[in-house]
């Protein structure tokens, strides 16, 4: 088998193409079951190719090689596509579009192909290879695998004139970061959608989501006064002591039994180690299962005050993402999906509701039926040990074909 990937050549944006074979496999770690032996197909070795073309957020031309992936794919498909330049130096929306050409309400999928590895990871820390069922690779859990597959089934669905409302098809470049140029876009195509799939991950061996946590993102800047650390300490007023004082209380908002939780995970102040810091700043994480629960703790946050006069306190932000609740709609929708997958032959879960936040917020929070975690199963997010199970890829597949041909 020969796989191809694209890389970049040195000092540019352009692609270069490697194509390792039968050297590349031998050293591998491989079980020759059906899945694994599947990969020798075209379709795999484009999920190859995906998994080698690295798409940090922030590295746009790194995302907008994994559109034009996406646009080759449909090339041979009655699919439209729709190509939205990316701002705030983010990479490009494709809006692709199949199915019934009526004005009813259709089925929106949902995608993003960023990630949050660096460029580099996969010649280093994180290398392309099968172990296994498992497939590593920067990017193939969260969420290249479902995306791929995802748009096999649109593209075969779209093909074969089965799709029971129109489709569009939704492929974002900034998910990791919160989705700030693409909400408006997501927002605008949920209110026309009849239902949202969403392919994200699936969590703890295949399992779907039907609920997440609202996500709130806060910066916070206390401004104290310089001074000798030595000779006039009792001049200064220690900002890096009062943003501890504002830490203490803002940890103490955390709340176990009604799903709360607050987050400081990187604070920077000073200038050197004998003078009294002047700046203090520090983000936030916020995490709620209610709409309430947000607004009061949003409340709370923006309204910290300075321990003392001496110190000035500025908090900015708010929700990044509505909780996902769910509602009746969305777990009729998930009744329907458990028996398609009864039909293929597995077994379909609903997590608990879910800490992490995605797209889906977004749509769940208009009314719309929303299904998340339909992506690949496997492990790993965000980490060096990131892999996808080859075995759940067919079935995955064939659930969201079923879901495009019969959600009416």
């Amino acid at each position: 088998m020969a796989v191809a990937s694209l890389r970049r050549e040195p000092g540019g944006d352009h692609l270069g193409l490697d194509v390792s074979g039968e050297e590349w496999l031998a050293s591998a770690t491989i079980i020759q079951n059906e899945d694994i032996m599947s990969l020798s197909s075209p379709s795999l070795d484009t999920l190859f190719t995906w998994i080698r073309t690295e798409s940090p957020t922030h590295d746009r031309a790194g995302v907008n090689m994994m559109m034009d992936l996406v646009v080759a794919q449909m090339q041979d498909a009655p699919v439209a596509v729709e190509r939205v330049a990316g701002g705030q130096g983010l990479g490009d929306v494709l809006v692709l579009r199949a199915g019934p050409q009526t004005s009813a309400p259709g089925v929106l999928v949902m995608s993003h192909l960023d990630t949050v590895h660096p460029v580099g990871t996969v010649e280093a820390e994180l290398p392309l290879r099968v172990e296994g069922d498992r497939l590593y690779g920067p990017g193939i859990y969260d969420m290249k695998g479902g995306a791929w597959f995802a748009l096999e089934a649109f593209k075969d669905v779209a093909r074969r004139g089965s799709a029971a409302r129109p489709m569009v098809f939704l492929v974002t470049p900034d998910e990791e970061i919160g989705s700030p140029i693409t909400r408006p876009m997501i927002e605008e195509l949920g209110r026309r959608s009849a239902a949202v799939l969403v392919t994200e991950p699936a969590r703890d061996g295949g399992q779907i989501v039907t609920a997440r946590k609202g996500v709130g993102r806060f910066d916070v800047h206390v401004e104290g006064r310089p001074a000798h650390a030595g000779s006039r300490h009792k001049d200064g007023r220690n900002a890096v002591y009062e943003a501890a004082r504002q830490i203490l209380a803002i940890e103490a908002l955390t709340d176990y039994g009604r799903g709360i939780t607050t987050t400081v995970g990187m604070v920077s102040g000073g200038t050197a180690v004998n003078t009294i810091p002047q700046h203090c700043r520090f983000p936030v994480d916020l995490r709620v299962e209610t709409v309430a629960d947000g607004e009061a703790v949003t409340a709370a946050i923006l309204g910290l005050k300075p321990s003392s006069p001496d110190f000035r306190l500025t908090v900015t932000g708010g929700m990044n993402r509505p909780p996902y609740e769910r509602s009746e709609a969305t777990s009729r929708l998930f009744d329907n999906a458990r028996s398609l997958a009864a039909e293929i032959g597995f077994d379909l879960v609903s997590a608990p509701r879910v800490g992490g936040g995605s797209d889906g917020n977004f749509t769940a929070a208009l009314g719309i039926p929303t299904l998340d975690g339909l992506g690949i199963d496997g492990d790993g997010a965000h980490t060096l040990q990131e892999y996808g199970l080859i075995s759940s890829i067919a079935p995955r597949q064939k659930l969201m074909t079923r879901l495009l041909e019969t959600l009416c």
